[in-house]
């Protein structure tokens, strides 16, 4: 995608050689036209899978989330990472590694909102390690539901999150994939 490398280029900032820092249009202040162009590559890409539902996981997948919903017109869900007073009972729980925060989080859905006919498509900012992804996976399967596939926003290619996935079985398409962070400098996986 375009008009996202070159977000990228522009305004990610390297942190070593493995973090980017995308806070100025992703994870923090948000681009709400790129988010609506998000949103419209993953429903282009997506096409024809009869997607009943949008899951993603709090905060920063929420916003290409809910702009893939828009317009596919379908509800998204965002998995809870903190507890909440009106959400303790008639849960989906996961626990979900984050590589950047380097902590453990219990992820919720409430069960209401999931049902084993659904065909959810799981949106998320960042793949580094699959963490994230795979316990939102977990989530739909332990209701019955299928997962369509896994749209990424910003895959990191150097680490083994993509490999993982797909070699479960799931269908990942990212929207950008970085080969290498090295020398403080953003390397797009070549041909694309």
């Amino acid at each position: 995608m375009k008009l996202l490398k070159e977000k990228v280029m522009a305004e990610g900032i390297v942190l070593g050689e493995q973090v980017l820092k995308v806070d100025s249009f992703l994870n923090h202040q948000m681009d709400p036209m790129l988010m609506k162009e998000v949103g419209s590559e993953f429903v282009r890409r997506f096409a024809g899978e009869g997607i009943t539902k949008i899951l993603t996981i709090e905060s920063s997948g929420i916003a290409p989330a809910i702009m893939t919903a828009l317009e596919l017109g379908v509800p998204m869900i965002f998995a809870r990472k903190n507890k909440s007073l009106t959400l303790k009972e008639d849960i989906y729980v996961e626990s979900v590694y984050s590589f950047t925060k380097r902590e453990t989080n219990e992820i919720t859905v409430s069960k209401k909102f999931l049902n084993a006919d659904d065909r959810v498509l799981i949106i998320d900012d960042f793949l580094a390690n699959g963490e994230a992804a795979f316990g939102l996976a977990r989530i739909v399967e332990q209701v019955g539901a299928s997962v369509v596939g896994i749209g990424i926003v910003i895959e990191k290619s150097f680490q083994p999150g993509s490999k993982l996935l797909k070699e479960a079985g799931y269908r990942v398409d990212s929207l950008v994939r970085i080969a290498s962070l090295e020398n403080g400098t953003v390397t797009f996986v070549e041909g694309e």
